[in-house]
């Protein structure tokens, strides 16, 4: 008997169902229409949400990654859409996402003519993907497939692209699959080495002073029991990264705050004086270390990570503990003594209690009748019982919201570190609440990043996410108009930005809002946001000058921290 041949866009449909894909985040066109045409006849499996430009289908598969746990994937066509795709895909690697980006091509006879929106891909993408591979021949394509899930999510997460010829999704092929669990001479995970967690057990045992820094790869290790179960049997206090956030409970009494260029004062003054310090599944990014050339000297540093290319890259490591982290931390912790560091723990009260002073006090609760942007996500944390997925565009209302925002679980915080991209998060919380379909998702955005993705709410007239998106509107470029009157003598040089009605906007998109300006009017907009599932935008004007703090200056000491004169 003959087998069955089916074309490669069939193919590719079967071999999504075969790893578990259930949403696509997409946009047509010419060079991957076949694609789309036999997708046609699996909606039943694959559900697709219509983007409205495919650097949102990036993000929204991003957003979906980070809150589901699963591969996030996207689908476009060739040319201009995947150099639209590009963004994302480098912000997926910067900071460890898994995605599987499907790019149409041009058929394999044109590559290389110049052809209707060819580009070439694979030379674009290699330098932002784990993997970047052209498919010429239907048969290629499903083990190719197979190897781009097993590569985009095995050991440190990140994108993959596979770049799909038009005669290849036409052609037939007898089609079979199985799902990839090796490629020779890559090794995702490498092999723990005992004599490294008999090192870090003895350097914990000895230290008096230990802090530990907590990254995203603690998160994506699952490893956030393990994290606890360390930090309490050896009492070792933790700051964490921009995307470490909700690793661990933010009311955790080891919990002493975000690291880094906006981080709180106590982590980032301790970091300067502790005597081991533990770095657990993080990169020593320049946000956190700031000047290298006085960052943690005195301390004997551990570094868990599961890429070796991490060990020694930024800060140089005393004991490299290579592995998955919920493996190397439980090692690690079976060998700790049970300890108490009250005396070095309780020395971080009095930098809290200043912060609490000069910083967050005036930011709660200000005496301006001018409303704050962290009084507006601490209101909006607390109506959600702290139980929400907070996402995040990029600039002040990003550090304001990593502050203020409070977790009570993991996987809540997805916010675009690495790359810093503004317009990031409408589409990123789209695909994170189509990722967390029962839990409420908080977008905070500013005035600008808003308007870089915008079209996207069209994505949410079509498929109704009941997202909440709260713009911080200060008709401003906020955090480059706070390095202007810090940095350039008050120069606001095209930062200012006059901006559209956004309610207008949102209604058109069928979308209810409300606009806020006074202070009185915010807990009952806040309520109304709250109190169904349906997508919400709500607009609050707050102060136009506010100011993010506390500041470590690029460059400076983690010591020389601005307060601010609030």
């Amino acid at each position: 008997m003959s087998k069955e041949l089916i074309s490669g866009a069939e193919a590719l449909m079967r071999s999504l169902i075969h790893e578990g894909v259930d949403t696509i985040f997409g946009y047509p066109g010419g060079a991957i229409m076949p694609v789309y045409d036999a997708l046609h006849d699996h909606q039943d499996k694959i559900k697709h949400i219509l983007v409205r430009h495919e650097q949102g289908a990036t993000h929204a598969a991003q957003g979906y990654a980070r809150v589901s746990g699963k591969t996030g994937v996207a689908l476009v066509t060739s040319g201009p859409a995947a150099t639209n795709a590009i963004t994302g895909i480098a912000d997926a690697m910067i900071d460890s996402t898994p995605m599987v980006v499907i790019i149409g091509q041009v058929g394999a006879a044109l590559l290389g003519t110049d052809a209707f929106q060819e580009t070439d891909v694979v030379s674009i993408t290699q330098p932002i993907t784990k993997w970047s591979y052209q498919v010429r021949n239907a048969e290629d394509l499903p083990g190719a497939i197979a190897r781009a899930f097993y590569i985009a999510r095995e050991g440190r997460p990140g994108p993959v692209v596979i770049d799909f010829a038009k005669n290849a999704q036409i052609a037939k092929l007898e089609y079979s699959y199985k799902k990839c669990t090796f490629i020779r001479s890559f090794v995702p995970v490498p092999d723990v080495e005992p004599w490294s967690i008999e090192a870090a057990a003895a350097l914990i045992n000895s230290a008096k002073k230990p802090f530990a820094l907590i990254g995203q790869g603690v998160i994506l290790a699952n490893a956030e029991k393990e994290l606890n179960a360390f930090l309490e049997k050896a009492d070792i206090p933790a700051g964490w990264t921009l995307l470490g956030s909700s690793a661990m409970p933010t009311e955790h009494r080891l919990n002493k705050g975000m690291l880094g260029m906006h981080g709180n004062i106590g982590p980032n003054i301790k970091t300067n004086e502790c005597d081991v310090l533990i770095a657990i599944g993080m990169r020593f990014d320049d946000r956190v270390t700031s000047d290298l050339n006085t960052y943690a000297k005195q301390a004997r540093v551990i570094h868990f990570d599961i890429d070796p290319a991490e060990i020694n890259k930024n800060v140089k490591a005393e004991v490299a503990v290579l592995g998955d982290a919920k493996q190397t931390l439980e090692l690690v912790t079976e060998k700790l003594n049970a300890a108490k560091h009250t005396e070095w723990i309780d020395s971080f009260t009095e930098y809290e209690q200043t912060e609490q002073e000069k910083v967050i006090e005036p930011e709660l609760n200000p005496t301006s009748h001018e409303i704050s942007m962290g009084e507006v996500i601490r209101k909006v944390s607390e109506a959600t019982e702290n139980k929400a997925v907070l996402v995040t565009d990029v600039g002040q209302n990003q550090m304001m919201a990593s502050r203020y925002f409070k977790f009570t679980q993991s996987r809540s915080m997805v916010t675009s570190g690495g790359l810093g991209t503004m317009g990031f998060g409408l589409p990123a919380a789209i695909g994170a609440k189509i990722g967390a379909p029962d839990r409420t998702v908080c977008l905070f955005t500013g005035d600008g990043g808003m308007q870089m993705t915008i079209q996207e709410l069209g994505t949410i007239l079509q498929e109704g996410t009941g997202v909440k998106m709260i713009i911080l509107n200060n008709n401003f470029l906020g955090m480059v108009r706070q390095w202007q009157e810090l940095f350039f003598n008050d120069r606001y040089s095209e930062t200012h930005m006059k901006n559209p009605d956004f309610i207008m906007i949102a209604q058109a998109y069928g979308i209810k809002g409300r606009s806020v300006s006074q202070r009185e009017d915010l807990d009952g907009a806040i309520a109304e946001m709250l109190s169904d599932d349906q997508p919400y935008l709500l607009e609050v004007k707050v102060e136009t000058k506010g100011m993010v703090y506390p500041m470590i200056p690029t460059g400076a000491s983690i010591s020389n921290i601005l307060l601010g004169d609030k």
